[in-house]
């Protein structure tokens, strides 16, 4: 009977010690912002964008990760002056690596091009900004009117006399393409296997 408890009193230690040391300190070490935490506006809607950006299958045709020099030509396209490593999608709730790249990679879209006019013309139509791309027009996005009816700021010209305003979505999706910024930070040298000649 005095066995029991020392076996016991053994489990007990020997569990909540692992408890400890495989749940609650990395628990603590890699812990992330508070649930309840409020977000700020600029953050709302870029969590409404991120949101637009999956309702329109836009993952299946872009990636977000820009790969390392030896496996593919990320880097000398342009997508990112180093490959993602893993804490770039710390503030993600989940990262939206894509499947395909029909499309150029996203990752450091907002490092690359931070004018949303550029973005709202490229949703609007693609061949205006981008001759030659296979990305379908989004022009569901937007209200079109005559060039000053609609007052608005953000009214960008088409050209033909007309002008298209963004809708709160593409504002949403915009916002989100410009928080796309992957590469900022310290180049992870240890990481980056050297380039082939």
């Amino acid at each position: 009977m005095n066995r029991l408890w020392i076996i016991f009193a053994g489990f007990m230690i020997t569990f909540t010690t692992a408890w400890i040391g495989l749940a609650m300190l990395p628990s603590a070490h890699y812990r992330g912002p508070e649930w309840g935490a409020q977000l700020g506006e600029n953050d709302l809607l870029v969590e409404q964008g991120r949101g637009v950006f999956i309702q329109n299958g836009c993952v299946y045709c872009h990636s977000q990760q820009v790969t390392a020099r030896n496996f593919r030509s990320d880097q000398d396209r342009g997508w990112g002056a180093r490959r993602t490593v893993a804490s770039d999608y710390r503030n993600d709730k989940r990262g939206l690596f894509g499947t395909m790249r029909t499309g150029p990679d996203l990752a450091n879209i907002g490092s690359r091009n931070s004018s949303p006019q550029w973005h709202y013309l490229h949703l609007y139509d693609p061949q205006i900004t981008s001759k030659g791309s296979v990305m379908p027009p989004m022009r569901f996005l937007f209200d079109r009117h005559k060039a000053g009816a609609s007052g608005s700021t953000e009214a960008l010209p088409l050209g033909d006399g007309d002008e298209i305003v963004p809708k709160p979505e593409a504002r949403a999706l915009v916002a989100y393409l410009l928080s796309r910024k992957h590469d900022v930070g310290e180049p992870p040298e240890a990481f980056e296997p050297p380039a082939t000649q």
